[in-house]
């Protein structure tokens, strides 16, 4: 019998150079140490999508259902990001945040998060209308809640700091095309530039190519990534918010609202709303990607979201074309607003996993195949629980090995 040797260039492959890809590499490392791992990211450099292209906030968990991996990798991962970044000189700040109420219909969804909250062990601190100047002179509602443990920072600085501790291979500009998975052996990767990378384990944290990455490899992730970008806006006058205001999500949808942010850089971020991309990564209307695009109408899960869910979407749609509906959304919390005010900035895609059957999944969703590990789901808060999830990937990765 011959035996052939298979030389590995590293043990775990990870594929996706974002904040989850490279909080797995650094976990790895660190719980066994000696661990080859290789990070592929077809982009120039990290962080070039999701992690790079949202509020900055380091979300408390106060929205998520008590039990859940968001509700409990938020609360924890919150933690973690505020000591991260102070050991390593990241710049952060633990600023507290509004949930404002401007409508009596809201107010029993108000209530809701405070008992959540409760549940999620975060600090609450209920207001009435006349105590929101308290923290936002500027901001108007019925009533509000508290939540001091919100912060923001800068997720791109903690990419690099993670690619850095890591010790990890990354190599950027590097896309995949094809994946050979063996059980009995490991993965083959082929590159865009013909490439071959040979691990045990693959690691697929490829965001919003994840469930593509996941049919590569040969597992059916039964689900697919549906984009919905989200549109910003910059505050021309930022002396009108002081932190961050928030208003009271509908719990049918896993999206927060518009709100206001006040970033790192002191500026205020004014959004997102929530429209479907017509490309994966289309960050404006112009971008269109047909095979994405019928990709995304193809998936039976597309269709039932916009039968279910038509009235909420068009509320969007409208707020995306037109400025004066945006204006007004944020006019809600913030009345002294005009249109003049705001200025338009970059938009985000968020890669959402659909079910088959029109459901938006609502927690982080980790998956397991033979010699793979791939996050299907894994939008906001993950840029806030990351360090969390990538020792729960990293745990099934090594487990694998």
């Amino acid at each position: 019998m011959v035996r052939v040797r298979i030389t590995y260039d590293c043990d775990v492959l990870v594929i996706g150079g974002g904040i989850v890809g490279l909080s797995t590499a650094y976990a790895i490392t660190r719980a066994a140490p000696g661990t080859r791992v290789t990070v592929l990211e077809k982009e120039p450099g990290p962080a070039r999508h999701q992690t790079g292209r949202n509020s900055g906030v380091i979300h408390s968990g106060i929205y998520y259902r008590p039990g859940s991996l968001k509700a409990r990798y938020a609360v924890r991962g919150a933690a973690e990001m505020v000591k991260f970044c102070a050991e390593y000189g990241i710049p952060h700040a633990v600023t507290g945040k509004l949930i404002v109420a401007t409508d009596r219909a809201e107010l029993p969804r108000l209530h809701a998060l405070v008992q959540r909250g409760r549940e999620n062990g975060i600090p609450v601190r209920e207001l009435g209308a006349s105590q929101i100047a308290e923290y936002e002179p500027e901001v108007r509602g019925l009533a509000a809640i508290h939540v001091g443990t919100t912060g923001i920072c800068d997720f791109v600085a903690v990419a690099r700091q993670l690619a850095h501790g890591s010790g990890a291979e990354i190599r950027y500009g590097t896309r995949v095309v094809r994946v050979d998975r063996r059980p009995e052996r490991g993965v083959a990767v082929l590159t865009a530039s013909g490439d071959v990378v040979r691990g045990r384990v693959l690691v697929n944290c490829a965001g919003l190519q994840c469930d593509e990455i996941a049919r590569l490899s040969g597992d059916d992730p039964d689900m697919r990534i549906v984009p919905f970008r989200g549109e910003y806006y910059e505050l021309a006058r930022p002396e009108l918010v002081r932190g961050l205001v928030y208003p009271v999500p509908d719990p049918a949808f896993p999206f927060l609202g518009v709100h206001l942010t006040r970033g790192i850089d002191g500026g205020v971020h004014v959004g997102p709303n929530a429209v479907p991309a017509l490309a994966r990564e289309g960050y404006g209307w112009g971008t269109v990607r047909p095979r994405e695009l019928g990709a995304t109408l193809a998936w039976p899960g597309s269709w039932r979201i916009a039968r279910r869910h038509w009235r909420y979407g068009a509320g969007e749609l409208r707020r995306s074309l037109s400025k004066r509906a945006f204006t007004e959304a944020v006019g809600r919390l913030l009345p002294g607003v005009s249109e003049g005010d705001l200025v338009p900035t970059a938009a985000g895609v968020r890669a959402q996993a659909v079910l088959r059957d029109g459901t938006l999944v609502d927690d982080f969703l980790i998956r397991e195949g033979a010699r793979t590990v791939h996050v299907l789901n894994a939008p906001s808060p993950a840029a806030t629980a990351s360090l969390p999830i990538g020792r729960e990937v990293a745990r099934r990765a090594l487990s694998a090995l």
